[in-house]
């Protein structure tokens, strides 16, 4: 996100924008991808609070939020552009607040990538995630990329 110094990323976090709702699409290529029609949009303050539910030393995927999301509301499957969106202004809202923090370093991306657009970056979610146990792996030569590995063993499943 460019010029997080600006936004009030509390305030958006509250923003629901008519969520949530769930939408009827009739795009075959999306259908076929997400394997199904009943869309779910969960409001940001959602994400957050599942985020806030991940114990110290465990994992989730954003994936995993959004499948969570989409079974608890009767959805084939949660919006995926605006669920990235969200996660990230969790985490900004957190570094924004002076207490009742967010642990947004333990939601990762797919195949338990390090998600570079939290606050402090790669390197700051890659110590708090090691300082919790976990072992941060480099991929890539020229794209260079992070992931937890063995992310598997430590996720958390939301009930």
């Amino acid at each position: 996100m460019a010029n997080e110094d600006k936004k009030d990323f509390n305030a958006m976090l509250k923003d629901s924008k008519d969520m949530p709702k769930l939408q009827i699409i009739t795009d075959e290529k999306s259908i076929e991808k997400y394997g199904g029609n009943r869309m779910y949009f969960a409001p940001p303050l959602d994400y957050d609070r599942v985020m806030k539910r991940i114990p110290y030393g465990r994992l989730i995927t954003v994936g995993e939020i959004r499948a969570y999301f989409a079974e608890q509301n009767g959805a084939d499957f949660t919006e995926p552009i605006t669920a990235g969106i969200f996660v990230s202004i969790a985490a900004w809202a957190s570094e924004q607040r002076a207490d009742r923090k967010t642990p947004f370093w333990r939601t990762l991306k797919a195949n338990g990538e390090l998600n570079s657009k939290y606050p402090g970056g790669i390197e700051a979610q890659r110590e708090k995630l090691e300082a919790e146990g976990h072992t941060v792996m480099q991929k890539g030569r020229i794209r260079l990329r992070y992931f937890v590995k063995d992310y598997e063993k430590a996720l958390f499943h939301l009930e």
